[in-house]
């Protein structure tokens, strides 16, 4: 037997309902970077507990290396809620101990940046105390290091670096590191051997997730297993894999031609343009169109009526109701960052967001109703103090817009109070107020046409405005400025971070809730019952007489998006959807996406899920939604420029001042906060945002011959884009033909690689010189 650094020798555990381990042997060499899948509930928490000996085995028992140390971040945090930030995490350091070392002021930037160092770690939200649990544990040196879902909170660039962190932390050889998490990405990206929990055992892997995948399906065909479905799905993910996955693209981890022969008679994940035809079917052609789109929150004292400021009638970022809809009622990520940027000792983070801010005047018939300045944070409560209205308990009150004919011609005026009482006469005699509201701009003239079967991924950092942008998609909060077009034939369906749907439903046994949904239905061409579709998604035929209050997380989510496909709509739209699944589940809620004939979009922080489920990639960064040719990768490069101090819009932004398209009203402008982002780090362009190009559906050039106005500066601007694209595709030919020109001539494989090469670039290159083409005649 191998003298593991810690290890499980014959260990067996058994919980009241489910055997977790049966007679186990597995362990831990020093160097192991090992990553833990399985089914939820299988085990993999559990298999850390007893590493950490937080759990003792039935029989069998744990060894461990004299002196050995383990750190383990668990999903529920240890840390006390009376004590300060920098008391849990950074256990007493001062600033100059933890700043003054490279390693630990990026573990403290990256991880407590916008969070005050003095705020109690019971104030603090379920993710920034996740975070600080994390900081504190890897800001101690460990031997082994056992990280339990590390990933949840964390928004993408902090994902990004969280796994680079984890790379380098130790030398070669040196450390250990057992990871649980759902993220598959991050898996492949860190992770060197894979173990496999389930059916009370643990198998081991070589390799990451994709080598991890390769090795399950052959062990699957060469055991003839009999869970045909689940084989399915995994050759179905090792397909996608191996096409050619931009998240893979850099670290291939399997043999290509032993993939594709077992991937060989696997179809493509889905007919892209067929799903469309039938999205256009279900929903004609007009789904979500956002033209001109502003969303401000007010900024305090950003608020004036008529020229009269009225400070008090802003809603502080940090509240929030029904009626009243505050950024944090709205968008609770945008809320904390306001309201962290007037704390004091609050940690600089490694990454700040750009910001945009400036104001937006309005026409403003009532000011206590009108939803647009509810819904930037703006509260008036409108109050009568004309003598005669006072003596008519039936006189309509008036609060700007049109006054009564009475008011209007004796020039009576009309007084308003602010969310704290206080009351400010207006003239009676204008038609309209003119509202001035200041602060920041979650989206910032933005112009974003959604079509049929358009599948649409969205990243940004935590507070960037996702979750404003995604309730101005489904209507349930009006923008500050700009239009949002909905097709006459949208059903909006919202699979939200929170179980709310699931809460009212906990009485009843799943079978029941069943009962209320159609008999069957048409999915990718069959018919099927909500049973069979239950079945799909991982539930058992015994759990029908389960209440919905007693499934796990995982089996919520999985119902919760049950029901939405139920309801049939055609605009799904889902935030973090992967929260609470396993990579099994994942995997199964993909396929089941695959057939979706609609409109999806998709925010998640789990980059292998979003390019696996959506066509395109969008960033909201600065205000505006910037389209992603190259997928996450380039919101990662975008960030690392902001964070260079460099501008990544530049050219962008100097090609419009070319053309005279700057304007005040369009510039997103850099947030000269507490994080000290530099003021040439973010500058996005001005004007409105629109995808790259007709792939995309958002491309806005007219079909007129001549094009005047907004439609010439898209125009431009495409065409500023495509020539772009057209110097770097020459770049790379001219790289390639000199390549070619200086190989082996006998090495007819490597030449006939670059050969195929050199066709593809002629390919892409064609339709874009067409572009240009009929572009430069209309702008001419």
């Amino acid at each position: 037997m191998p003298i593991y650094d810690i290890g499980l020798e014959q260990v067996s555990l058994a919980f009241a309902t489910k055997t977790i381990f049966t007679d186990v042997t597995q362990g831990v060499f020093e160097g192991d970077r090992i990553g833990i899948v399985g089914r939820n509930g299988d085990g993999k928490s559990t298999l850390l507990h007893l590493f950490n000996g937080t759990q003792e085995p039935d029989s069998g028992r744990v060894t461990k290396r004299g002196g050995l140390s383990f750190g383990m971040l668990d999903q529920r945090d240890p840390l006390d809620d009376n004590a300060t930030v920098r008391q849990a995490a950074l256990e007493g350091r001062e600033d100059y101990e933890w700043a003054s070392e490279t390693r630990s002021r990026e573990i403290v930037e990256a991880l407590l940046g916008g969070i005050s160092l003095d705020a109690r770690i019971g104030s603090l939200s379920g993710g920034q105390r996740r975070r600080a649990d994390l900081a504190r544990l890897l800001l101690k040196d460990w031997d082994i290091l056992a990280l339990d879902e590390p990933t949840n909170h964390l928004d993408v660039v902090t994902i990004h670096w969280l796994a680079e962190h984890l790379k380098t932390r130790w030398g070669k050889g040196q450390g250990a590191l057992l990871l649980v998490t759902h993220d598959r990405w991050f898996l492949d990206e860190v992770c060197e051997s894979m173990w496999e929990v389930h059916d009370g055992t643990i198998d081991p892997f070589e390799g990451g997730y994709s080598a991890y995948m390769l090795q399950r399906v052959e062990r699957d065909r060469q055991a003839d297993v009999r869970e045909a479905r689940r084989r399915n799905l995994a050759r179905k993910e090792l397909a996608w894999l191996s096409r050619g996955a931009r998240a893979r693209s850099t670290k291939q981890k399997f043999h290509v031609k032993q993939a594709r022969e077992l991937i060989a008679d696997v179809p493509p994940l889905r007919n892209t343009l067929e799903l469309k035809q039938m999205a256009t079917s279900r929903l004609g052609k007009q789904v979500v169109d956002l033209i001109d789109v502003t969303q401000v929150f007010a900024a305090e004292n950003g608020v004036t009526v008529d020229g009269t400021p009225h400070p008090d009638a802003v809603r502080p970022a940090f509240m929030g109701d029904a009626d009243t809809a505050g950024a944090a009622a709205i968008d609770p990520d945008v809320a904390e960052m306001a309201a962290s940027a007037s704390r004091v000792d609050v940690v600089r983070p490694m990454y700040a967001e750009p910001q945009a801010y400036g104001a937006v005047e309005l026409a403003v018939d009532d000011l206590s109703t009108d939803p647009r300045l509810r819904d930037a944070g703006v509260a008036f409560a409108p109050t009568v103090t004309s003598d005669s209205s006072a003596e008519r308990p039936d006189a309509p009150s008036v609060t700007g817009g049109e006054p009564s004919a009475r008011s209007a011609s004796s020039g009576e005026g009309a007084t308003l109070q602010d969310a704290t009482g206080e009351a400010t006469t207006l003239p009676a005699t204008s038609a309209a107020h003119k509202v001035s509201v200041t602060g920041r701009k979650v989206l910032d003239d933005v112009t974003w046409l959604i079509g049929p079967g358009d599948r649409f991924g969205i990243v940004g950092a935590n507070g960037a405005g996702k979750s404003t942008l995604l309730k101005i998609l489904d209507g349930s909060i009006t923008p500050t400025a700009g239009h949002v077009n909905i097709g006459k034939t949208v059903r909006f369906a919202v699979l939200s971070q929170r179980l709310d749907e699931l809460e009212a439903l906990g009485k009843y046994k799943v079978k029941e809730v069943l009962s209320r949904y159609k008999p069957s239905y048409i999915v990718d061409g069959k018919e099927v019952t909500p049973g069979q579709l239950m079945e799909r998604l991982g539930f058992e035929a015994a759990q029908l007489m389960t209440p919905i209050r007693d499934l796990s997380g995982g089996q919520k989510r999985r119902m919760q998006l049950l029901l939405i496909l139920l309801d049939e709509p055609n605009v799904l739209i889902m935030d973090e959807p992967g929260n609470d699944l396993d990579t099994d589940m994942l995997a199964v809620m993909e396929d089941l996406l695959d057939t979706w004939p609609g409109t999806l979009i998709v925010v998640s922080h789990d980059r292998y899920l979003l390019e696996r489920v959506t066509d395109q990639q969008f960033a909201l960064i600065g205000g505006k939604i910037r389209h992603l040719p190259g997928g996450v990768d380039d919101y990662l490069a975008m960030t690392e420029a902001i964070k260079a101090g460099r501008d990544p819009f530049a050219g962008d932004a100097a090609s419009n001042r070319r053309k005279g398209s700057a304007g005040a009203t369009g510039t997103a402008t850099p947030a000269d906060d507490a994080a000290g982002i530099a003021d040439d780090a973010a500058a996005p362009e001005h004007g409105t945002q629109s995808g790259n190009g007709g792939a995309t559906g958002t491309a806005t050039v007219g079909g007129t011959p001549k094009l005047t106005g907004k439609a010439f500066h898209e125009a431009s601007k495409r065409v500023s884009q495509i020539e772009r694209k057209l110097a770097k595709l020459e770049e790379e030919k001219s790289e390639l033909e000199t390549r070619m020109a200086e190989h082996d001539p006998s090495d007819y494989a490597g030449l006939n690689e670059m050969n195929v090469r050199l066709q593809a670039i002629a390919e892409e290159a064609e339709p874009l010189e067409l572009e240009w083409m009929e572009l430069s005649e209309q702008l001419e």
